[in-house]
């Protein structure tokens, strides 16, 4: 199947806020929804080769839409997925990639439309809320630490790929089944980032797990994609 076909089976959809500002984004669902069944929700955060007005390239940058397709999240997993889209020149998470230093900042607009629009697609879908996954690669994977350290009782598990998060606030998301990604070669987004977050949290005993990918660069996730073991792990992981 066509990259263009399988794009057609997510729901092509635009998010108004209060103040009419405007969010675009994918979904779709597991392929076989039974009554009164619940299903677990995997909600993407793409990286910066993926923003845009499109509505499109949020999946297929970086090869995220084939990865979805060849793990089978869908019949296997009986997933659903959400991904939205941010627009061009904005960023999931305010901070800089190119420095060491990260303290939080206030929300970004982007990031705060697109957990309200995680919390409507819960409340109007049959979803699980013992079983929903935040996974997003470069930008994303700030994306990630962020929505974690923003909301540390909600994500049942999370997948960071080649980002970086506040590592003064480890703690508050120790307890959270999280499996970090970043290649030892990476020039975009230093590998320290990964390294930091995952020292700091592993010192509270934590349930976190980093696959440091030897002589890769920053496309690590190709690693992930690729990677059976993690899908199944993020899919076993529950509130």
């Amino acid at each position: 199947m066509q990259l263009k076909d399988r794009l057609k089976q997510y729901k092509k959809s635009i998010w108004k806020a209060q103040d009419n500002d405007i969010l675009n984004y994918r979904f779709r669902g597991p392929d076989n929804i039974k009554y009164n069944c619940k299903y677990p929700l995997l909600f993407f955060l793409h990286g910066a080769g993926g923003r845009g007005s499109n509505n499109e390239d949020q999946l297929l940058d970086a090869g995220s839409l084939g990865a979805f397709s060849k793990q089978n999240i869908f019949s296997k997993h009986s997933s659903y997925i959400l991904a939205p889209q941010v627009p061009n020149d904005k960023k999931w998470v305010d901070v800089e990639w190119n420095t060491q230093k990260h303290d939080m900042p206030k929300i970004s607009n982007t990031m705060d439309m697109a957990l309200k629009l995680l919390d409507e697609i819960i409340d109007t879908h049959p979803i699980d809320i013992n079983r929903i996954y935040i996974l997003g690669l470069s930008m994303g994977g700030f994306g990630v630490w962020d929505a974690l350290q923003r909301r540390p009782n909600f994500f049942a598990a999370g997948v960071p790929i080649c980002g970086g998060g506040d590592t003064s606030k480890s703690r508050i998301i120790s307890h959270i089944p999280i499996w970090a990604w970043h290649g030892d070669r990476d020039i975009v987004i230093h590998v320290d980032r990964s390294r930091n977050m995952y020292r700091t949290i592993k010192k509270y005993d934590a349930n976190i797990t980093y696959s440091e990918i030897k002589e890769r660069g920053h496309d690590v996730w190709l690693d992930a994609w690729n990677s059976k073991e993690l899908w199944d792990w993020i899919y076993q992981q529950h509130l």
